[in-house]
């Protein structure tokens, strides 16, 4: 009922920056939390940075100080900027959106994007 797209990756040398994207569509009644998470070769999916309805946000310790989320609700989309990108950084990058699509709260779901690579190489 709610769909993702994202885009945005690619491959940036050390230092670089990139900025991904990420619009849901759909039966959209209302959206809460929106996010970012990333998985790398070999290891577990986890949380990039998160911001909710009312624009707070909270990052991962790994990122805080160069990457930068943020939310247009016209659109639906869901941004993060990258910058002073790591070798460490890469990775697939999921979105992650909680939304209604009804009144009741039987209504809510969390949808995932179909993730975006970010390769962080010279």
């Amino acid at each position: 009922q709610v769909q993702l797209v994202e885009s945005g990756g690619g491959l940036v040398q050390p230092g670089g920056s990139l900025r991904l994207s990420c619009a849901a569509s759909g039966r959209i009644f209302s959206i809460n939390a929106m996010g970012w998470y990333r998985q790398a070769p070999g290891k577990e999916r986890e949380l990039v940075a998160v911001i909710t309805s009312q624009d707070s946000t909270n990052y991962a310790d790994s990122v805080k100080g160069r990457f930068t989320i943020s939310r247009d609700n016209a659109k639906n989309t869901v941004y993060l900027q990258m910058n002073s990108l790591k070798a460490e950084d890469t990775a697939v990058y999921y979105c992650n959106v909680g939304a209604f699509t009804g009144f009741s709260s039987r209504d809510y779901s969390e949808y995932w994007g179909q993730g975006t690579q970010v390769t962080v190489s010279s």
